[in-house]
């Protein structure tokens, strides 16, 4: 069976860095407004340094690996000490890597079709990818009825301003974004002003 996640947070900020030296500050940054969880994609090369240097020096952070694509991923991003992994699909491949990595697995959905497959592989948190273009709120009230015990994470395209009506909805279990980890603010080091968009979120989840 898949195996749960351990944070706290109903908030998973999606990270994408072309520094690995930017990786702690901004972990630091987020776990400051209250965040404890962090999802680092593997679009650039420096990926997994940067998830090494957030699980090994910041073990208040949950830091997690994003962008999954291929099966070889899975033994990767658990070697540089990823939390959990999260992926834009899924395959059969795929599942069987999640399985033998021992990583809890946030496998991404965009139809029902899709959300009964992962439901074939035991998997009741799943990823709305891209949530907007999947339907948004609309797509997971529809969702809601036939898949009483699937919950979700919509990502893509979900705003501070939409980010409390997701989180009322019944069937959302957190939402993830990359509105919090700006790139002008990431590049200039900028890490009070996430702090402050961490803390605005983090108030407005725990409020949902």
């Amino acid at each position: 069976m898949p195996i749960p996640l351990q944070f706290n947070t109903r908030i998973l900020p999606v990270v994408v860095l072309e520094d690995a030296g930017l990786a702690l500050p901004l972990a630091a940054a987020l776990l400051e407004g209250g965040i404890d969880a962090m999802e680092i994609t593997l679009r650039h090369a420096c990926a997994l340094d940067a998830i090494a240097r957030v699980s090994s020096s910041l073990p208040g952070m949950c830091v997690g690996a994003g962008t999954l694509t291929r099966a070889e991923d899975f033994g990767r991003v658990a070697a540089a000490g990823a939390r959990f992994a999260v992926s834009p699909g899924l395959t059969p491949a795929l599942a069987a890597a999640a399985r033998a990595s021992g990583l809890p697995f946030i496998p991404g959905v965009m139809s029902p079709s899709e959300v009964i497959a992962a439901q074939e592989y035991g998997y009741s948190l799943l990823k709305l990818f891209p949530a907007a273009q999947a339907g948004g709120l609309a797509m997971l009230k529809a969702l809601a009825s036939p898949f009483a015990g699937v919950r979700f994470c919509p990502t893509g395209g979900v705003s501070a301003q939409t980010l409390s009506e997701f989180l009322r909805q019944p069937n959302v279990a957190l939402v993830g974004g990359s509105w919090l980890t700006p790139a002008d603010a990431v590049r200039s080091r900028d890490w009070k002003r996430i702090t402050a968009l961490a803390g605005e979120a983090n108030a407005i989840a725990l409020a949902a």
